[in-house]
């Protein structure tokens, strides 16, 4: 019985440590590192900076929550995504599945605990490449998030399970109705 549930306590492990990681950084760029004002910026590499934005929206900035209401209704729909998420960690026993719905889950449960402190997702990865940048500004929990999805899709995508090999009489049954070969 243990053993069935090693798999889920790594995943929330996982989630538990996602979630840990992106708090601490939160609270890293508005506390010691001063990003307190949307638009700050702090150097760090010539790719890289801690850039503090206020993220009203969900994946991309998309869904601006411009009011009370819309920002309640993002509230609701990402904690029922979460949920989903949560329910299918728990039915799930491949830890090649688990890991990466842990670490949505944890990746969620911080942005969602953002938006209802705040109003807001608090956004402070900024990686560029001179003037282009590949993403978005981000933070810990939003690549967790976007890792987890990958690997999920990249599961289904390209690790298919093979059907079992039938035995019994089914396989000779089978095996009778395959044509003759030629010899």
């Amino acid at each position: 019985m243990m053993i069935a549930r090693r798999p889920r306590l790594i995943g929330f492990a996982l989630a538990a440590v996602a979630f840990g990681l992106d708090r601490i950084a939160k609270a890293l760029v508005v506390g010691p590192l001063a990003l307190t004002q949307e638009g700050q910026s702090l150097y760090l590499l010539p790719f890289f900076n801690l850039t503090r934005e206020n993220n009203h929206g969900v994946s991309l900035s998309l869904l601006q929550a411009t009011s009370d209401e819309a920002r309640w209704l993002l509230v609701a729909g990402t904690t029922l995504i979460a949920l989903v998420v949560l329910v299918w960690l728990v039915r799930e026993r491949r830890l090649g599945e688990i890991l990466p719905l842990g670490l949505i889950l944890g990746g969620a449960a911080s942005n969602i605990l953002d938006r209802i402190r705040h109003g807001y997702v608090v956004d402070y990865a900024d990686l560029h490449f001179g003037e282009w940048r590949p993403f978005l500004i981000f933070n810990v929990a939003d690549a967790a998030i976007t890792i987890g999805v990958v690997i999920i899709l990249a599961r289904a995508l390209f690790m298919r399970e093979k059907p079992p090999a039938p035995h019994g009489p089914e396989a000779n049954d089978r095996q009778a109705d395959l044509p003759a070969e030629n010899s």
